[in-house]
């Protein structure tokens, strides 16, 4: 059996577990309930649904499309890289949805055209290696600016803890040394500080607020930090001496981080020295005497 024909196999078995899943699969009930208990009450004076509901039906159907033609999975899988990646307003999760449901069938199609003109085993591992990479493509995306994201937290918490401590040590409560931080702070940190404050004014506990913030934020330093002030408000200690402790730790481990990469130049400058640089200066100084030895036997 060549492997077009696996190939095509592969694809049609493919379209027909789709086709079985859009056909058998049902909505969620609890999104149903959900939706009905938030549209309850939202009716005109005729009985009919109220403007603003009726307006978003038609996203509301189709973004209920996008998530039954994709494993529930993928969904949690996007959820958890959204949250890490700070939900990018370019980026939301329907319009995710659709990437991966277009990308991965226009791969595959092109890649079935591909190995039918070029036939072998190499063509159809690129084929399928490349249909794989375009159907994850918006995790892999995700995936880059979280970890660009969690950099930059741990970059700012030093400074971020500074600010605390001198406001706690000016008699300001934790919440609101935090939401001054959060105030001055232009980065995700600050962002994400002002979450958990918001989570906590709608009613989370302040442990869930902070375990949800080192949850999102995925930054060792961030969780240590966390569980500290976490045991402090269980046993009691005193939160100004947590801060202080907490931003002499970072600051430390911040400079550590920056002498180890200052160390890890010389290593990373050796390769490129040997491959552009030493070619360049061997061609110019031995260059002129490989042609007078050329000449002086040529006579």
């Amino acid at each position: 059996m060549s492997p077009t024909v696996i190939v095509g196999i592969a694809a049609c078995s493919l379209s027909l577990g789709l086709l079985c899943w859009v056909l058998l699969a049902r909505p969620d009930p609890a999104r149903q309930r959900a939706v009905s208990n938030l549209a309850r009450g939202f009716t005109d004076a005729e009985g009919g649904v109220a403007e603003g509901f009726a307006t978003s039906a038609a996203p509301l159907q189709a973004s209920d499309l996008l998530r039954r033609l994709t494993p529930p999975g993928s969904i949690r899988r996007l959820e958890r890289l959204l949250a890490r990646a700070g939900r990018p307003p370019a980026w939301p999760m329907e319009r995710l949805l659709g990437a991966k449901l277009l990308l991965g069938p226009i791969t595959a199609t092109l890649a079935v055209l591909y190995t039918s003109s070029n036939s072998g085993t190499l063509p159809v591992m690129i084929a399928i290696a490349c249909t794989v990479v375009a159907y994850f493509l918006p995790e892999l995306l995700l995936h880059s600016k979280g970890e660009e994201r969690s950099k930059t937290i741990a970059l700012e918490l030093a400074d971020t803890l500074d600010q605390m401590t001198i406001a706690v040590e000016a008699g300001l409560g934790f919440d609101s040394a935090m939401a001054r931080a959060a105030g001055n702070g232009k980065g995700p940190l600050g962002q994400e500080l002002v979450r958990t404050l918001q989570d906590i004014q709608v009613g989370m506990s302040r442990m869930e607020a902070y375990e949800a913030l080192a949850e999102r934020a995925a930054v060792p330093d961030l969780r240590k930090f966390i569980r500290a002030i976490i045991q402090a408000d269980k046993y009691g200690v005193a939160i100004a001496d947590v801060l202080r402790t907490q931003a002499a730790e970072m600051r430390m481990k911040r400079r550590q981080r920056a002498e180890e990469k200052a160390m890890q130049i010389p290593v990373k400058v050796i390769f490129p020295l040997m491959l552009c640089i030493l070619p360049v200066l061997f061609i110019v100084l031995l260059g002129p005497a490989v042609m007078d030895i050329m000449k002086a036997f040529s006579h």
